[in-house]
């Protein structure tokens, strides 16, 4: 097994209109930072900020402030959400850092100097908040095809870079390599929709954008935001700078999550700028899905009229980090398109947190109390009963782990929960209430209590990537806060006669009606 692991979610553009959509991305990224820290890797998790561009630039000036005065209140929102959210990530990286923008014009340099970057002019069809060029064919009803804002013809003297040379290099990486792009589907659009019509040399640099990175030989050109933005992933291990240890030990990286609307800027042009630039490519390029809301994208780019609440900076504070990072992991099937809705937030948070995960955890710990003072009891005999449980646990224990090597956070999360479950039927099945009341059922008592608590304390360890408060506060109180996995196929995991701590409800039972009432009335 490697001993590292190199994660990283796509550079954002700084907003204050943040919603659990800009914040999926992340969410998902640190559960899986989280799960390679807990099988004892040294885990690098990058995110970060894109600033530069047009876009920028025109709304600081609308607001009557600079590029940057404008850009550094938003920079540390976006990190307190990612601070409310628990997102564990090891750097956050501006495009306005000097590194980053030193080793960018090194990099348009030394593409420059051998040949994959020439001199030319571009005549196009410009979306302003997109930041692409598109041909007249790709437009939509005269609009951007992307965002369906309109769009400007413009024709400027630019730079850029040979993208029509890699078509087959890159057939050759899809099909050498299947592990490359996620999942499967995202193969067959590059294919179709991108390399078999035809690449286009890609336009690197402008004159009417000023806000930016100069070219270092010819500065009245600004590097455009394929050749600054995608190199943040090595720019910030050191890449192009004196200091390079990082990029030596992580790169390549392991994976790249990234929204699917941007899936053709990594599988495409980010492989061909390595392969100019002699460097390895990055082990997973993984394009999940759009949280849909009523249909449509949840994005800072678009509105919705709906009272529902979606914004995290209310939400978590409700109903904890840990319930809205669960219910993503969850309800959305990674890789794919899902349904965003507060209701079944809630709902979720009742079902499985409430009445599951918590209702296990608070009528174990209760009984232990009253029949062992609190102490945690030996295993005896083992019956048939606590042997399907015993199974039923490392059973599920590997499914997590197989389902986690292919980042299926939702598969993974569901495996978790049958545990939490299971357990939940054993005790329905074995009743240790009145196994209490035989004469000489102490021991076998001791047995079902200790069985159940290994099992919360499995469950948990597997949980702590995906919920690290509340799994946390139930392992500390069953004596064990390992950093690293430990006895996930052992049931003498624990402490005998280690004194339980006291725990407090961990997800308090919600009433859904009188919450989305409240939630309506704080959204506004």
């Amino acid at each position: 097994m490697e001993d590292k692991f190199y994660i990283t979610t796509p550079i954002y553009y700084p907003s204050n209109k943040l919603t659990i959509g800009n914040a999926y991305t992340n969410i998902i990224c640190d559960a899986l930072a989280r799960w390679n820290r807990k099988l004892g890797k040294e885990v690098f998790y990058l995110t970060g900020t894109d600033e530069h561009g047009q876009k920028i630039s025109q709304s600081a000036q609308a607001v009557g402030k600079s590029e940057k005065e404008y850009l550094d209140n938003m920079v540390e929102d976006t990190k307190a959400l990612w601070e409310l959210l628990d997102i564990s990530y090891d750097k956050f990286i501006r495009t306005t850092d000097s590194y980053h923008e030193k080793a960018v014009q090194k990099i348009f340099t030394q593409l420059y100097k051998t040949g994959y970057i020439y001199k030319g002019s571009y005549k196009g069809w410009y979306c302003t908040p997109c930041e692409s060029f598109w041909t007249e064919s790709q437009l939509k009803d005269g609009k951007c095809p992307d965002c369906g804002r309109e769009v400007k013809f413009q024709e400027e003297e630019a730079y850029f870079f040979k993208l029509s040379e890699f078509g087959d290099k890159l057939l050759k990486l899809y099909n050498d390599h299947p592990e490359f792009l996620q999942p499967k589907s995202r193969v067959n659009e590059m294919v179709n929709n991108f390399i078999k019509p035809g690449l286009n040399d890609l336009c690197v640099s402008r004159t009417s954008v000023k806000w930016g990175v100069p070219v270092e030989f010819d500065p009245k050109h600004t590097i455009y935001v394929w050749i600054d933005a995608l190199p943040n992933y090595i720019t910030a291990l050191g890449y192009g700078s004196e200091d390079d240890g990082l990029f030596k030990k992580f790169w390549p990286a392991d994976i790249h999550v990234i929204g699917k609307e941007i899936v053709r800027f990594h599988a495409v042009i980010w492989p061909a700028i390595l392969m100019a630039l002699g460097l390895e490519l990055p082990k997973t390029v993984y394009g999940h899905g759009w949280l849909l809301f009523g249909g449509d994208k949840l994005s800072k780019s678009k509105e919705t009229n709906s009272a529902e609440c979606i914004d995290p900076r209310i939400l978590v504070p409700e109903y904890s980090s840990d319930a809205v990072r669960y219910y993503l992991y969850r309800e959305i099937p990674f890789g794919y398109d899902g349904n965003y809705s507060t209701e079944s937030l809630l709902n979720r948070f009742n079902a499985d947190l409430s009445n599951n995960y918590g209702n296990l955890v608070s009528r174990t710990f209760s009984m232990v109390k009253k029949y062992c003072d609190f102490a945690i009891p030996k295993l005896s005999d083992l019956t048939d009963d606590d042997k399907k449980l015993q199974n039923l646990v490392e059973q599920e224990v590997n499914n997590t782990i197989d389902y986690m090597k292919h980042y299926d956070v939702t598969k993974a999360t569901a495996s978790i929960f049958n545990i939490f479950t299971e357990a939940n039927t054993y005790i329905q099945k074995v009743q240790p209430w009145a196994v209490a009341k035989e004469e000489n059922g102490q021991a076998r008592l001791g047995t079902i209590l200790r069985l159940l608590l290994e099992t919360i304390r499995i469950g948990s360890e597997l949980f702590e990537p995906f919920a690290p408060n509340s799994s946390r506060k139930v392992l500390s109180a069953l004596g064990t806060e390992d950093k690293i996995f430990k006895n996930l196929d052992n049931f003498n995991g624990l402490q005998t006669g280690f004194k339980l701590n006291n725990l407090d409800i961990l997800f308090p039972r919600l009433d859904v009606k009188a919450e989305l009432e409240k939630l309506a009335n704080l959204s506004k």
